[in-house]
């Protein structure tokens, strides 16, 4: 095996294919890139049986050939070499990279060991990349970080002709997105389990082209989701991934048909609010809410640690409601939404006869605001709006 190529192209290529090799791989070819040389190119491909990733890129082919090389050392290689054409070549059981005056000589790796790479299912449909990056990115963040619960460690996404929802939950927030997208069949229904990081870096790859469309593959018609994998294409980049097998929580019975009262406040000023108040919150601790009136009054700490108050304007309909939540699950739902006013759904607790106003125990949703009133039905309760992104919160249980 004999090529050339751009110094910059094989970099980002080898990078690209690198950063999803396992940290501590079972057995070393899995933390290995294979190099493949013929007439379409360069192929850079890496593959651990849960994930894999390709990209081809344009290279001077002398003679075709086959290389398996460790992954992290040769990005570390590519990365710092100068910027002058590559030439790389088999020397014997070494691989020869040389550029300008730099050389280097890598050992190499028996290529029958490494694991066949897998095949792709059949294309479901395309996406525009940035809006595929949004869209993963606002759910993601939901998604959780335990291994021993692994339906909650994923993105549902589930098909249905030309519409995709994306759902995500750690069991203390939850958050939805709707969108269109290009399906190859019109009737392709069906859904899947898709590891969360796997998804939220292929996603932030193919947002990286602000021209250029995802195509997902899942499989066709009524065996989306069959051959428990899914391809992701972006451009010279493709990446596969086994989806999970595990059951994810029927998320759309906890989204409430109507709120007891609603609450619209501007995002960067809420944003900062939160920061600058959570300072003298313990690690952990609660961000406690009181809507009444026109104003939203936020308050954190003790009398030990020492206590913030700030008070913002807010537009707020229905009977005073407060409620805490944990301010790091709260930030990360506003950046989420994204959008210049965020509208709180609450659902007052039922009196207890005390005559006491009670802290909320359920759920708050949060959605991207409208200029239009909420609406109020027969009962005076406020109709939750239709909305693409929804992020729904738990909030933290007050004292008392």
């Amino acid at each position: 095996m004999k090529f050339r190529v751009v110094r910059d192209e094989f970099a980002d290529a080898v990078a690209w294919v690198a950063r999803s090799l396992p940290t501590r791989p079972p057995v070393p070819v899995l933390g290995c890139v294979v190099l493949t040389a013929n007439d379409d190119g360069l192929m850079v491909a890496g593959f651990d049986y849960e994930v894999s990733a390709t990209e081809t890129i344009s290279a001077e082919v002398v003679e075709t050939g086959k290389v398996l090389v460790s992954g992290r050392l040769l990005a570390d290689i590519t990365k710092a070499l100068p910027n002058k054409p590559v030439d790389v070549s088999i020397d014997g059981a070494r691989v020869a990279i040389a550029c300008g005056s730099s050389k280097f000589s890598l050992p190499t790796m028996p290529v029958e060991d490494y694991p066949e790479l897998p095949d792709v299912p059949e294309n479901t449909g395309s996406i525009p990349g940035e809006l595929f990056a949004e869209a993963v990115s606002q759910v993601a963040v939901a998604a959780g970080r335990d291994d021993t619960l692994p339906m909650l460690t994923g993105v549902r996404v589930e098909i249905d002709g030309d519409r995709i929802v994306l759902a995500a939950t750690d069991r203390f927030r939850l958050a939805v997105r709707e969108l269109a997208w290009s399906p190859n069949d019109a009737g392709a229904i069906g859904a899947a389990l898709v590891p969360a990081k796997t998804l939220s870096d292929a996603a932030k790859s193919a947002g990286a082209d602000h021209t250029g469309t995802v195509e997902l593959a899942f499989g066709s018609g009524q065996a989306i989701g069959a051959d428990g994998i899914l391809g992701i294409t972006s451009g010279a980049k493709k990446t596969t991934t086994r989806l999970l097998d595990a059951e994810f929580p029927k998320f759309r019975q906890l989204f409430p048909a109507s709120h007891t009262s609603v609450a619209a406040v501007e995002s960067a000023a809420l944003i900062e609010a939160i920061k600058r108040v959570s300072l003298v919150a313990e690690r952990g601790a609660q961000i406690r809410m009181d809507f009444t009136g026109d104003a939203v009054v936020l308050t954190a700490g003790g009398d030990e640690a020492g206590k913030a108050e700030e008070t913002l304007d807010a537009a707020f309909y229905g009977d005073p409601i407060l409620i805490a939540f944990n301010p790091t699950y709260l930030l990360d739902g506003l950046a989420a939404i994204g959008a210049p006013t965020v509208q709180f759904g609450f659902t007052n607790p039922e009196p207890d006869g005390s005559g006491e106003r009670r802290a909320a125990i359920r759920p708050a949703v949060l959605r991207p605001a409208t200029e239009d009133e909420p609406v109020a039905d027969e009962s005076g309760a406020y109709l939750a709006p239709d909305s693409e992104f929804s992020y729904l919160l738990m909030p933290v249980r007050l004292p008392g």
